[in-house]
């Protein structure tokens, strides 16, 4: 007979004692009580030492438990957490050491979290497909090597609409712009810039998309009025491929902390304006920045590693690009440069920009834009030559690689020619 669930089981435990004390076949009484024979011998000899006693239900908790937390300490386990909803367990625990020095363990801190009902179950994410690495020949070691920049897209918010422009410090994770614009234009994200510039410095190198204000997929090496700008201040170019969100990951994965922490609470049916959305993103921003523990820099926050660039930039100053040892021509209006007695047409995303000119024998003139190759010049057929036309494969496949076009690497010179002098404001928003 198994355990009658109708008879109490202490009454049970009883009559299987005092059955076994003169029970023949003790395996066979077991299995008429359907219990193991360790169980059958331990219920005997209770019963033989403490009698009916023995027999009752022990609680299998420890006397004394000295890794348990105090009721001060879980109570800031949870102020954190509630002031914080989308942190994990190793953030809250970072933060409890800042403040009152050294916190339970992050093992500890998942467990009172989820006693708490304040652990959200995390949806499997899709494992990253195997794909080529966006490389750089400029190595991030320090802040400013490479700045980030994208869009974050349009969410809606009340009756409107946001489509906050972010810009982040790769090294650090320190977000140097999260801003609200009506328009993304060229000119609208410039402005940003310049500011962003005054006040930080100039960046080595920034990456972006393919998409506008960036570039422009019709141009001349899909350059735009605005990534010409930073060509002509020293900035190098770093461009995603086409569809590969992952070359910019680090990126793409603050917008989904600014998605789950901001958009999330603009979903009530409110009309705000454009200084209280920025006000609403300079919060997060802050905590981001100041408050956030980075596993990637040892729980610090970003701004206890960023510092500004020694490369200084100031609005006001004329950009004057020095072509050492080349003609020099200026891109007019519609695109056009004069070289002799003809008129080439080489880009409007560079009108206004002047570009260096280097011969080469009688009948080629190699055209650059600051330090990048750009194409040449085509003296017989009176025409432009775009960089990797009319080039054979290996060729195109080399120069590709060195200029970034389709092969998601950075704009750069095949042959540095020229230096550019600190920064001139120059009036080239119009969009290539």
């Amino acid at each position: 007979m198994a355990w009658q669930q109708t008879e109490p089981i202490m009454n049970q435990k009883i009559q299987f004692a005092f059955r076994a004390k003169s029970s023949a076949n003790f395996s066979e009484l077991c299995r008429e009580y359907g219990i193991s024979t360790k169980t059958g011998y331990k219920w005997k000899g209770r019963f033989e030492t403490n009698g009916p006693e023995g027999l009752k239900e022990k609680s299998r908790r420890p006397r004394s438990s000295p890794e348990a937390l105090s009721e001060e300490v879980v109570c800031r386990l949870v102020r954190i957490k509630e002031s914080h909803r989308h942190w994990g367990a190793r953030k809250v625990q970072a933060i409890y050491e800042r403040s009152w020095g050294k916190a339970p363990s992050e093992s500890s801190i998942k467990r009172v979290l989820e006693r708490c009902g304040m652990v959200e179950k995390r949806r499997k994410q899709r494992a990253a497909t195997p794909s080529g690495r966006l490389t750089s020949d400029e190595p991030v070691s320090a802040p400013n090597d490479l700045w980030t920049v994208d869009f974050k897209g349009w969410w809606k918010e009340g009756s409107g609409r946001s489509n906050p422009l972010t810009v982040r410090d790769a090294h650090s994770r320190y977000i140097l712009e999260l801003r609200h614009l009506d328009k993304g234009d060229t000119a609208s994200v410039r402005i940003c810039f310049e500011r962003l510039f005054e006040r930080h410095g100039l960046p080595k190198v920034i990456r972006s998309d393919n998409g506008p204000p960036f570039a422009s997929s019709q141009a001349l090496l899909g350059l735009s009025a605005l990534s010409a700008w930073w060509i002509a201040l020293g900035i190098g170019l770093d461009r995603s491929r086409p569809g590969c969100p992952q070359d910019n990951g680090a990126h793409e994965r603050m917008h989904l902390d600014l998605k789950r922490e901001v958009q999330a609470l603009a979903t009530e049916r409110v009309e705000r304006t454009t200084a209280e959305r920025q006000a609403h993103f300079e919060t997060w921003r802050h905590e981001f920045n100041h408050e956030r523990p980075h596993e990637s820099l040892g729980m610090k926050c970003p701004a206890e590693v960023y510092e500004n660039s020694p490369r200084s930039y100031k609005a006001s100053e004329q950009v004057i690009l020095a072509y050492e040892g080349m003609e020099v021509r200026k891109v007019q209006r519609i695109g056009y440069i004069q070289y002799g007695k003809e008129h080439y047409q080489v880009s409007t995303a560079l009108r206004g920009w002047e570009v260096g000119l280097k011969a080469v024998g009688r009948e080629r003139a190699d055209v650059y834009f600051g330090t990048l190759f750009i194409g040449w010049l085509d003296l017989p057929s009176r025409a432009f030559k775009a960089v990797l036309e009319s080039e054979k494969p290996a060729r195109q496949e080399r120069l590709a690689k060195a200029l970034g076009v389709g092969a998601g690497v950075p704009l750069r010179s095949a042959a540095p020619r020229c230096e550019a002098r600190q920064p001139q404001r120059q009036d080239n928003t119009q969009a290539a």
